[in-house]
This record gives structure tokens, sequence and C-alpha cells, in this order.
């Protein structure tokens, strides 16, 4: 089992890969990894990982006369796209494969964090990413440091820029200083102290910035709606009243 385990770490099939195309959790992976001897694997699942790797067996010898080059890798990549015994119902409407692809792993990944012992700490850790993908747009750095994740991680070359090249090179260098001064820890602990109330005190005041425009927007409907002779906001006025909203607004310039 080992010089199996090799393989798929020399062709790049992480646990997660692997647990989607048998149609398994990735704790079912790692249960079947610890046999010694897939024979041991439940029938189904065997032929489809001697289906993945294009061999008759996965002893050591035929494992070792597999020759890992660019063709192999990608018959390899073919295989685990094309099966998808458990793949999630989603709605790809609009979507080519490579995106349908990423979706369905995107899904299938965040169900196996849920499904974890570690569920309320990893689902406070999905809830915090979900957040800073609604809030992607009105912050591009957060798209910056998604990026330099993605090639800490190793999973991105370095030198690829997807978003605005000079503000993504400046943004990863800055962060990268700042893992290493926290890692160091050197810091002092003082100014630290000091540089996180600043950061407190920042979110508080635009907190209170959102309330008090919720509060003048809540204002000015009920203005507009008196105004329109209305009640309330429905399906038939909304229009009207969005537009003499804008108007009452226009007014305070």
């Amino acid at each position: 089992m080992e010089k199996l385990k090799e393989l798929l770490n020399d062709l790049g099939i992480s646990k997660v890969k692997l647990a989607k195309y048998l149609g398994v959790s990735r704790q079912m992976v790692y249960n079947y990894l610890e046999l010694d001897s897939i024979n041991k694997w439940p029938k189904e699942k065997k032929i489809l990982l001697l289906k993945l790797l294009d061999i008759s067996d996965a002893d050591d010898e035929s494992i070792s006369k597999i020759k890992i080059n660019t063709e192999y890798l990608e018959k390899v990549e073919e295989r685990l796209i094309s099966n998808k015994p458990n793949r999630d119902i989603i709605d790809s409407k609009g979507l080519n494969q490579e995106k349908t692809t990423l979706l369905s792993d995107f899904i299938f990944l965040l169900k196996e964090k849920l499904l974890e012992e570690e569920s309320d700490e990893n689902y406070a850790t999905i809830e915090y990413l979900y957040h800073l993908l609604q809030s992607v747009d009105n912050i591009p750095e957060f798209k910056y440091l998604l990026g330099y994740v993605s090639k800490a991680a190793g999973f991105t070359k370095p030198n690829v820029f997807a978003f605005n090249e000079d503000k993504q090179f400046m943004f990863e260098g800055i962060i990268h200083s700042a893992f290493s001064l926290y890692n160091s820890g050197v810091p002092s602990k003082s100014k630290v102290i000091a540089s996180r109330d600043r950061f407190v005190k920042e979110i508080e005041e635009r907190n209170e910035e959102k309330l008090s425009r919720t509060q003048q927007l809540n204002t000015v409907k009920i203005q507009a709606l008196r105004e329109l002779g209305y009640n309330e906001v429905n399906v038939s006025n909304a229009a009207e009243v969005f537009e003499k909203i804008a108007e009452i607004e226009s007014r305070r310039v």
C-alpha cells in the first residue's frame, strides 16, 4: 500500500479528489489506505481505482511499471473528471464543464468539512469564507489574499497573477512580511494590541455609518410613502416609491 500512496501523491491525487472519484467520504479514503492490501477494499471501489490508474493489480510490481509522463497524467485526470458517482445535484445551467467541475468540487469539499468531527470550528471557517466571498467585489484585497493563500499552499505558481498584477504583487509582499513577523514572535505585544484596537475602532465606526445610513433610508422611505399616499411598498408600487425616494434624497443635496 505504501507504493500506492506514493503513486497517488506523485500523481497529485488528493484524498478529496480520490474520495470524490470513489463516491465516498474523505475519512473513508483514509480508512482504505490504512489497510494492508487493496484486496480488502470493497470490490467496486477496488475496480474503480484500478480503472483510474489503468492497471490490472495494485501490487508493488504493477505500480513500479507505471511511467508517469504527461500523457499518463492527462489520461488519469480525464478519468477523474469523467467519473462522478457521487456528484452533488447542483444547477450547472450556463456553466461550462470546467466551471461545473469547480463548483462540484467546492460543494463536495464544503460538505466534507461540515461532516468532520470538528464541525463547529469548520462551520465557523466556512461561514467566514462565505462572508469573504460576499465581500470580495467591494474589497479587492480579499481577492489578492485568496491568491496569496493559493500560492503559499502550492496550488498556484508564485508569479501567476489573476488580478491587477502591480497591486497583487505589492499585497503579497506585505502579507508575507506580516506572516513572517507573526510567526517570528518578535512583534511588541503592546504595539499589536494598539493596532488591533484601531482595527476594532474602524469596524465599529463603519458599522455606525451603516446603521445611520439604514435609519436614514427608512426615514426617507416613510416620507415617500406618505407623500404618495401608500401604507407599504409592494410589487405594484415599488418602482414609484423608489423613484420618490430618489427625488426626496435629491432635494437634500
